[in-house]
């Protein structure tokens, strides 16, 4: 990997972002945030149900950052696999392209990303808080893309890269690794393999890293 100086530049608001965001990761300003990637988490396994031939019946999310997609048919495995390393993906993709797209790029990003979730809301979002979130942030990004410059859809997507990233493997750990939640999606994949719910979470663990370290070596190279 050939690292340039305007490479390692690119990334320095992302460096930035990652530590203002992990400083304030507890406070109001960080939650709609986090509230973002736990829906992002939700889609993924929807998405996982879609591809495997089953179908999205219900997407929840709550103020207290839960959240429940309901899907019918489909491969169980790859639905429950698919939450942590799905909202991974998805931030090193929006990182990816907040750093080395074209800012006019990153403003039909943002518009599409904005009429995406809009859509999303609209046809499977069903409790009234996440019903509420999802029109505004979906009505945000498009405002963001529609009449703010286009620099701000460029932040915009760092912003969610970086997040997204860091919750990741937070939310993992949090979740599976310092303590036990019986309804997990790790839970459910020990369930059906007979594999430890711990095993499933150092591994997607392990997954979410790498993917974010990928992320940063494909932002900072020539």
């Amino acid at each position: 990997m050939a690292v340039t100086k305007s490479g390692a530049k690119r990334l320095l608001v992302p460096l930035l972002l990652a530590v203002i965001v992990y400083v304030f990761w507890a406070t109001i300003f960080v939650w709609p945030l986090r509230l973002f990637v736990v829906l992002l988490h939700e889609v993924s396994h929807g998405l996982a149900a879609v591809l495997t031939g089953g179908r999205i019946v219900s997407i929840e999310l709550s103020p207290q950052e839960g959240g429940l997609c309901t899907t019918a048919g489909g491969w169980p495995f790859v639905i429950s696999s698919a939450g942590y390393l799905g909202s991974a993906l998805f931030g090193a993709l929006f990182l990816v392209l907040g750093v080395r797209g074209k800012p006019r790029m990153h403003r039909t990003v943002t518009a599409l990303l904005g009429a995406a979730l809009l859509a999303l809301t609209l046809v499977y979002v069903r409790s009234a808080f996440g019903f509420v979130y999802g029109l505004f942030a979906g009505a945000l990004l498009l405002a963001v893309a529609r009449w703010l410059p286009e620099g701000a859809s460029s932040f915009v997507l760092r912003l969610l890269g970086v997040t997204s990233l860091l919750y990741a493997p937070w939310d993992i750990a949090s979740d599976l690794i310092l303590r036990s939640v019986p309804a997990s999606d790790a839970s459910a994949l020990a369930r059906m393999t007979g594999i430890p719910s711990i095993a499933w979470a150092v591994l997607w663990l392990g997954a979410s890293l790498a993917i974010a370290w990928r992320a940063v070596r494909i932002g900072v190279r020539s």
